[in-house]
């Protein structure tokens, strides 16, 4: 018998554009240079993207895996070093480390928070450990106060993967504001899109000088002779996408505001409905722009948990499966894994192995829907998890 399919509620679709977008895209073809060495747009969406992060050094990209690529070789990372990822995350975390022939390592996350569990972290680190990758998750900034003080303790490098965080902020200071290296990405989900694209914030001018470097093939800006100063590929971000995206950055202010109030009812409703649990958050987080609406159902298996997902997409919502387990993909083993067993990385992250079993998403334009779309949503969340 063939599933029944419910119209759900009209959730404002994604991506978002108006005459911004337009105005930016004919700007960017009229100025008759379309790649950032002839072209302002990308040179513009830096500063204003930095600034609105509070910091001065931004660098563009061509998406965020490259983004934490370059931020790794920047910090120096390569064979025979370890990154601490965590073990929730989507695969570009540790990939990017992979590639650069280092060794991602895996740790447990918050049960509540999803973010990575600053313990495990200190228990993973080791001689050989170059650099910590914690991951803002759905915009819910990791313990950064903490994270920081291991960091130092250890001569390791710290770089956020803030491919969820857009303007989020971890006790009033901005992503660019907390002192390291932030990743984050502009793909076509993402809470501001060019369809695809990256970024990396630096806390100082010479890193960002050697980033440029490696993401234009090691060339300067100047450089008329090519004369390649240092390795590197090309990561360049092109003028059209950066037209886009500082019309994107334009609403992103707003965008948030609506979030926050939408989750704040949600995951009351939520946490209502038996067996559910709502992403918790950090008190410290003072600013959260919700990439994804997060929860997940306590004790459920996989497969119930698919069912559910399956059920709520045949009612009407955006709803999907959280990430898998990184060390549960055949693609984490391919190159620069540890020596540890799957079954062994699953005993060290039970939190995650819960998180990626039972947990769901809803996709952030969900949020931008109206008050009454929140009980809605909740009621049909509650209605499904009663018929699965």
């Amino acid at each position: 018998m063939d599933a029944v399919h419910h119209t759900g509620p009209a959730f404002p679709e994604w991506p978002q554009y108006d005459e911004a977008e337009r105005t930016g895209l004919l700007r960017a073809l009229e100025q008759g240079q379309w790649w950032r060495m002839g072209g302002s747009e990308v040179d513009s969406f830096e500063q204003e993207f930095a600034a609105y992060h509070g910091c001065e050094h931004a660098l563009a990209v061509t998406n965020g895996t490259h983004a934490l690529e370059l931020a790794l070789q920047v910090l120096g990372v390569g064979p025979g070093d370890e990154v601490i990822v965590p073990a929730f995350t989507f695969i570009s975390s540790s990939q990017a480390a992979q590639r650069l022939g280092a060794v991602a390592v895996p740790v447990d996350i918050d049960l509540d928070t999803y973010c990575i569990d600053v313990a495990a972290v200190e228990a993973a680190i080791t001689p050989r450990t170059k650099a910590i990758m914690p991951v803002h998750m759905a915009g819910q900034i990791c313990d950064m106060d903490a994270l920081g003080k291991l960091a130092a303790d250890s001569s390791a490098a710290l770089i956020q993967d803030a491919a969820h965080a857009h303007g989020a902020q971890w006790n009033g200071r901005r992503v660019g504001e907390l002192g390291s290296i932030a990743a984050f990405s502009f793909q076509n989900g993402k809470l501001m899109t060019a369809g695809e694209g990256g970024l990396v914030l630096f806390p100082d001018q010479q890193s960002r000088e050697e980033a440029f470097l490696r993401h234009s093939c090691g060339r300067p800006a100047t450089d008329r002779k090519y004369f390649h100063q240092t390795s590197g590929s090309n990561f360049r971000l092109n003028e059209f996408s950066a037209s886009v995206l500082r019309a994107q950055l334009g609403r992103l202010d707003g965008q948030i505001d609506t979030r926050e109030r939408r989750a704040a009812v949600l995951d009351r409703l939520l946490a209502e409905i038996p067996g559910v649990v709502p992403q918790g958050r950090d008190e410290r987080a003072t600013r959260v722009p919700h990439y994804m609406a997060m929860f997940r159902v306590a004790g459920w298996s996989e497969e119930r948990r698919n069912a559910l997902v399956d059920e709520l997409v045949a009612r009407g919502l955006p709803a999907f499966v959280t990430f898998r387990a990184i060390y549960r993909t055949n693609g984490f083993w391919e190159t620069g894994a540890p020596k540890e067993t799957v079954d062994e990385l699953a005993a060290r992250c039970p939190n995650t192995e819960a998180v990626a079993t039972e947990g769901i998403w809803l996709h952030h334009r969900t949020l931008l829907g109206t008050e009454e779309q929140m009980h809605q949503t909740a009621e049909i969340i509650a209605a499904a998890v009663e018929t699965v």
